[in-house]
């Protein structure tokens, strides 16, 4: 079953170069680590901006340094809505249909346009988190806040095209660690790793090969035809395959982080376990909840506000969630349930905390 766009997508140009290249990074990193620990970085970043040229050319490269250059500019005034304005600026920029068709013209294959686009996305991101911590740091801390801070963090190859998000300060506190390096247990890791990962692939390769979730969906006679029941079958099948195969797209660079002493982002919990919208939004992509309460939930209040503070906090964090992810009208109505979620669970919470109520239980 081939109509799982993304994990067609990803599979392939893995395949291609996209493995070859992270296995590029490990050496890099690795020697660096061994023979110049003060200069791993410096040596990550400019081997991120090769392998960035590499797969996007000269054009692509110039678009995501061009981003950070601006970005960065706009920092230096220290507003966090003006940073704000920005992010959103340059993500807009990416749907303006002239401005999609002269790009789509500098590759051969829209594959390769694609690459472009979704490294984009996710360095507005990388750009934004700088920014923002930039924005909100004294003029002590602007040392280690510098634009070739920027560029390491920006370039950082193992989570360029896809994630997972690591926050700048996370980022930074971690890459400046120095910890005693070891070649032997480092290689113990990567080898159980590797075994891990391959398995969850497998695991996800059988699941398309033999349930065709995707192409059931792609189709109206047989969902109309089909019970409640198989309904909601299908919808736990295609969100159990979401979660193995993102346990594969964030398991290898997460693998990547481990190897280059940093602390990645938790890896997606299954969502078998799982029985709240809040504990799904913590559990699954932990990066970008991270960077949700980070720099939207909690600069706007967050559960800290009133009630009416809380829900229009919450709200906004949805919809900039659909917003960055393309602003379909699907998306909308996907990040309104989702919103919907967290408010009934939060108001069921708030009314069950009610001394009154608690008597009664």
């Amino acid at each position: 079953d081939p109509m799982d766009f993304e994990w067609s997508y990803w599979i392939e140009w893995g395949r291609e170069r996209i493995l070859w290249l992270l296995a590029g990074h490990l050496l890099v990193s690795q020697v660096s680590r061994l023979l110049v620990e003060k200069y791993k970085p410096w040596c990550l970043m400019v081997y991120g901006m090769f392998a960035c040229w590499l797969l996007l050319g000269i054009k692509g490269f110039t678009v995501i340094l061009l981003h950070a250059t601006i970005s960065f500019a706009v920092a230096q005034f220290q507003m966090s809505l003006l940073t704000w304005l920005c992010s959103f600026i340059l993500l807009s920029i990416l749907r303006i249909p002239a401005v999609e068709e002269a790009k789509r013209k500098w590759y051969d294959s829209e594959n390769e346009y694609y690459l472009l686009l979704f490294t984009v996305s996710v360095r507005c991101l990388f750009c934004t988190s700088f920014s923002l911590e930039y924005c909100w740091h004294g003029p002590a801390q602007k040392s280690s806040h510098s634009f070739l801070w920027m560029l390491a963090y920006v370039f950082y190859y193992p989570m360029f095209h896809n994630g997972p998000l690591m926050n700048f300060d996370e980022f930074s506190k971690q890459m400046r660690r120095q910890e005693a390096f070891s070649l032997k247990t480092n290689f113990g890791i990567l080898i159980v790793g590797i075994i891990r990962i391959f398995f969850w692939w497998c695991l996800a390769e059988l699941m398309i090969h033999f349930m065709y979730i995707h192409a059931l969906y792609s189709s109206t006679p047989p969902l109309e035809a089909a019970s409640y029941w198989t309904l909601g079958g299908l919808a736990l099948a295609q969100v159990l395959f979401f979660y193995v195969k993102y346990l594969v797209l964030y398991g290898v660079p997460a693998l990547l982080l481990q190897l280059d002493g940093l602390k990645p982002p938790a890896l997606p919990c299954c969502v078998s376990l799982m029985h709240s919208f809040t504990k799904m939004w913590r559990s699954f992509d932990v990066g970008l909840h991270r960077f949700l309460v980070r720099y939207i939930y909690v600069p706007m209040g967050g559960s800290q506000s009133s009630l009416l503070g809380m829900l229009f906090s919450t709200a906004l964090t949805f919809a900039f969630v659909s917003y960055w992810h393309g602003g379909q009208s699907y998306l909308w109505y996907w990040g309104a349930l989702n919103w919907l979620g967290v408010i009934v669970e939060n108001g069921v919470k708030r009314i069950l905390s009610i001394s009154l109520i608690q008597d009664l239980i």
